[in-house]
């Protein structure tokens, strides 16, 4: 009998990275194949997001051209949009509904579905948010972990905590385990994944201990963060941005350089105070890679203060800025604040933070020229003597490198390489720039 086949869409956070990439090991591990989006499958999985209106139509983009593939396919909504839509996709009646809470369950209720089973009924019942598998490695060639899940913050922009509920942590001897676990099967590189990881804790201890027990784990391996809220970012966590397995990158969300913003976001931190945070790290750590979010057109933002923002995302040289016009979501308090920004307004600001991001980041990508990375293979391209991998850096950029002998495709990603960084070449009419290199010494790290 041949095998069921599967096929993923995930929009989103790195967080709905992490747990496609676990679903899909699941669905492996009963026997399935893995297949592209959009060709003919028994079954289609949609991870949905709904943190903005064009995260919606975007979700629902992938569940219609889903629902389009085969009338035998079988096509399962889950996410943060599952959540945050289910009457109206219940009441559609097209596909199967999968919150959060039992998004862990999917390979296993589907694999019941084609074999004639009734849903298990204990799913209304429990809810377990880390009861993934080891992630294998389907997708990416780094093992994601995630130790927690849901928010407590209550930005006033975020439909989030909604949709993911109060905040979680993974107990931290399961999350040491995991990243121990990770580094046994081979993983180079683990990535700690969480809606609002700054908020782990177990009694009495936070963030700063859970991550200094994962850096102290055993194997070797380099621990990369996903993003990270500044509120807690202490000076024990800034002392471990140095230690010799951290990755020197941070993805710190910032979202306004305007402390009146800032504070009608209820946001919990100033922009003082994360400005000086980041100079902090950089002063200890040397080509530390610093990203963020921003988020322009808030309600009640005027010119003088996105200006504040402009200024202060110049001043700090981000390695990417992920810029979002400002969007409007029901039961938010935003969503009935006086003030909103017109979408034509949003976008002209949006056009300026995302030019300021791509000068700040061909500099800092240029800064590397000269300097030896550890790059992870992800993909391997051409034959022969023209064969040549792409993979990311410690601090998170793109390089690509020819390879210095033909081993299998099998036997490079994943793998480290030094490779010394020799130049950069601009692509989409410089709005992307790319670095290029050469294996140094031959040699694997």
């Amino acid at each position: 009998m041949p095998s069921r086949c599967v096929s993923f869409k995930t929009l989103g956070c790195r967080l709905n990275q992490a747990e496609t990439e676990a679903i899909a090991g699941g669905f492996k591990a009963l026997g399935w194949e893995i297949a592209e989006f959009g060709r003919p499958v028994d079954a289609v999985v949609v991870n949905g997001c709904t943190v903005t209106n064009a995260a919606d139509r975007k979700s629902r983009s992938a569940m219609n051209r889903a629902l389009r593939i085969t009338d035998k396919t079988l096509v399962l909504i889950t996410g943060c949009y599952a959540d945050g839509h289910r009457d109206a996709l219940e009441a559609d009646g097209r596909t199967y509904v999968i919150g959060n809470a039992h998004k862990s369950y999917i390979p296993q209720l589907v694999d019941a579905h084609f074999k004639g089973e009734l849903m298990p009924g204990h799913l209304e019942q429990h809810r377990d948010p880390f009861g993934y598998p080891l992630s294998q490695p389907v997708f990416r060639t780094r093992a994601m972990v995630k130790v927690q899940d849901g928010c407590n913050n209550g930005c006033s922009f975020c439909i989030i905590p909604f949709v993911r509920g109060r905040a979680v942590s993974r107990p931290m001897a399961d999350c040491v385990r995991a990243v121990e676990d990770a580094a046994a099967s081979g993983y180079r590189e683990i990535v700690l994944t969480g809606v609002n990881m700054s908020r782990w804790q177990e009694e009495g201890r936070g963030f700063t201990s859970l991550l200094d027990s994962c850096l102290n784990a055993e194997g070797h391996f380099r621990l990369r963060l996903g993003s990270l809220e500044p509120d807690r970012l202490d000076e024990g966590l800034i002392d471990l941005m140095s230690h010799p397995k951290m990755t020197p990158h941070l993805h710190l969300c910032l979202q306004s350089g305007s402390e009146r913003i800032l504070l009608a976001m209820r946001r919990q931190y100033t922009a003082a105070q994360y400005e000086s945070c980041v100079l902090e790290i950089r002063r200890r750590t040397r080509q530390f890679n610093l990203t963020t979010d921003i988020i322009v057109g808030f309600p009640g933002e005027t010119e003088r203060e996105f200006s504040e923002t402009a200024a202060m995302c110049e001043r700090l040289k981000f390695g990417h800025i992920h810029t979002f016009p400002y969007s409007r979501r029901s039961g938010t308090r935003a969503d009935s604040m006086d003030g909103q920004v017109s979408e034509s307004l949003k976008k002209e600001w949006s056009e300026i933070i995302r030019g300021i991001s791509v000068r700040s980041r061909r500099q800092f990508r240029k800064s590397l020229i000269g300097t030896v990375q550890d790059v992870l293979a992800e993909q391997v391209e051409g034959e022969g003597s023209k064969r040549r991998a792409r993979g990311l850096s410690a601090n998170y950029v793109p390089v690509r490198f020819f390879l210095p002998n033909s081993r299998p495709y099998q036997q490079v990603r994943g793998e480290m390489f030094s490779v010394r960084i020799c130049g950069i070449q601009d692509e989409a009419g410089g709005k992307n720039s790319e670095l290029f290199g050469e294996v140094w010494n031959h040699g694997r790290t």
